[in-house]
């Protein structure tokens, strides 16, 4: 008998206890709510060379103070995405005051719901593991060029393009000072490129194999391999550049290549020679496919 009531009390315990740990875990997966001070919403919208012709998304927008920024500075249309239905009367109410209602709107909902695929800027203030969840849908979702702006938290391996640091005399929590890191959402160029070029009046194939992970690029060529090197490739977004150096003649040519990104194609200039004045026109095709990884 007091084996059963000792079970009957520990079930009545436990039954107890399920509403306050289930409460705690909602409570965990959750954002804090902490305002974002005027320094860093301007610190971030410059880093972001955020402007009026640029469709603004800020996830977990709080009081709305970033997108009305925005809209108030520079025109930016924008919507801010916000789970607290408090937090987003009181921003749509701000905006109307300061009279940028019809460019700053807000919308209550679950912030890895919402389609951010439109998006030329997106901002974030969020927590370091809700960064590494967004991660997959910003890469997957926003198009090449898109720039991510987020404020004290980064996104684990895939490094920011820029970052900064600015002095918060007044912040609510930890060092008196912010980061603000910047991403460009980099074009897929893994795979197998081949292009054309016509050097001392001789046509010239290239073939080169670009492995990528993230914006980070490293190239191998594929033709005249030992005479052929890639250096200094970057990416940012959709903007592609790389030096060349062949052997032509046993002497070193140097080409600066340039170009755009749009699919399976590259589109630029490139400089033949040391210190050349004119650029000529460069077009390349990916032959094959690669992978890019963003683990």
């Amino acid at each position: 008998m007091m084996r059963a009531t000792a079970v009957l009390l520990r079930l009545l315990l436990l039954c107890a206890l399920l509403p306050v740990r289930a409460a705690q875990a909602q409570q965990t997966a959750d954002v804090p709510y902490v305002q974002t001070p005027s320094v860093v919403v301007a610190a971030m919208l410059d880093l972001a060379a955020v402007g009026a012709g640029d469709n603004l998304i800020d996830l977990g927008s709080g009081d709305g103070r970033i997108v009305i920024e925005a809209a108030r500075k520079l025109g930016t249309r924008g919507m801010g995405i916000e789970l607290d239905a408090n937090l987003v009367s009181i921003a749509k109410a701000e905006a109307r005051r300061q009279g940028v209602d019809g460019k700053a709107s807000f919308a209550q909902g679950n912030l890895f719901n919402f389609d951010i695929s439109g998006a030329s800027v997106l901002s974030m203030y969020l927590l370091p593991q809700i960064n590494l969840q967004l991660r997959p849908r910003i890469l997957g979702q926003l198009k090449p060029g898109a720039r991510v702006v987020s404020h004290d938290f980064d996104m684990g391996e895939w490094q920011p393009d820029q970052r900064r640091e600015i002095a918060v005399p007044n912040k609510s929590y930890g060092p008196p000072l912010s980061r603000i890191y910047l991403w460009y959402v980099p074009a897929d160029v893994a795979g197998k490129w081949r292009w054309e070029l016509s050097e001392a009046g001789k046509p010239v194939a290239y073939e080169a194999r670009i492995n990528q992970r993230f914006q980070q690029l490293d190239a191998e060529m594929l033709m005249d391999r030992g005479r052929a090197v890639v250096r200094n490739m970057k990416l940012r977004g959709d903007e592609l550049s790389f030096t060349l150096t062949r052997e032509l003649d046993g002497r070193p040519l140097t080409h600066e290549f340039s170009g755009r990104v749009n699919g399976d194609t590259v589109t630029g200039r490139v400089a033949i020679g040391a210190g050349a004045d004119t650029a000529l026109a460069w077009t390349a095709t990916r032959a094959e496919r690669g992978t890019m990884r963003i683990e």
